[in-house]
């Protein structure tokens, strides 16, 4: 690979970190919170953009509702179309209804799109949101199953994440409402409103599905 090639690889994956300080920074505040300002994105390892994905992202090791040990970026975004959010589950308000909004985008889905999206929701609580805590949030609000991950683990693993996303705050409830999908391969990424439609959402993801047929 050229010097030049990696260079713009390597400038594409700033972008895109960037953008997603951007996205998240303009975010909705959680309901009855103000904003708070984020932290700037650190620049990123130089290199093929795949190296450059995983060096931003992470290899952070996360565990989700089922108790597992993922890497973040090598299992839970890799080459995938996905849809970001971050929660907590004593949240009595937005979390729960952003939750099932997500419900809703997915049963608008069809099958086969439902099939290539992978919803993460990441908790900005991990001291209190273990794996079962999680696991009993998802099935109260009946997303827990295939392609829907719940992502905890120790507060400095969560709290690298959470930063890369543009969502490292001082305290759970200020976390941003804000909806981030990605089609992380294609390096596309869109920041969606929580109170978008179903409809309109699902929409927003079937676009970003369309170039993994041509891959």
């Amino acid at each position: 690979m050229s010097s030049h090639t990696s260079r713009m690889r390597s400038l594409d994956w700033l972008v895109l970190a960037a953008c997603l300080w951007i996205f998240t920074s303009m975010a909705l505040a959680h309901e009855g919170h103000a904003p708070t300002a984020q932290p700037a994105p650190q620049p990123m390892a130089s290199g093929g953009g795949t190296r450059d994905a995983q060096a931003w992202f992470t290899d952070t090791v996360l565990m989700d509702q089922n108790g597992r040990t993922l890497r973040f970026y090598s299992d839970v975004l890799k080459d995938k179309v996905v849809m970001l959010n971050v929660i907590f589950t004593h949240c009595n308000d937005a979390c729960p209804l952003i939750t099932r909004k997500l419900r809703e985008v997915r049963q608008a889905m069809t099958p086969a799109l439902a099939a290539q999206v992978t919803f993460v929701s990441v908790s900005s609580d991990p001291l209190n949101d273990s794996p079962e805590v999680l696991k009993a949030f998802a099935g109260q609000q009946g997303v827990d199953g295939p392609n829907w991950l719940f992502l905890t683990g120790d507060k400095a693993s969560v709290d690298l994440v959470l930063g890369r996303l543009g969502q490292f705050l001082p305290s759970p409830e200020q976390h941003s409402t804000q909806l981030i999908a990605g089609d992380v391969a294609g390096k596309r990424w869109s920041k969606i409103r929580p109170d978008a439609p179903p409809a309109a959402i699902a929409q927003r993801l079937q676009l970003l599905a369309q170039p993994l047929a041509g891959r």
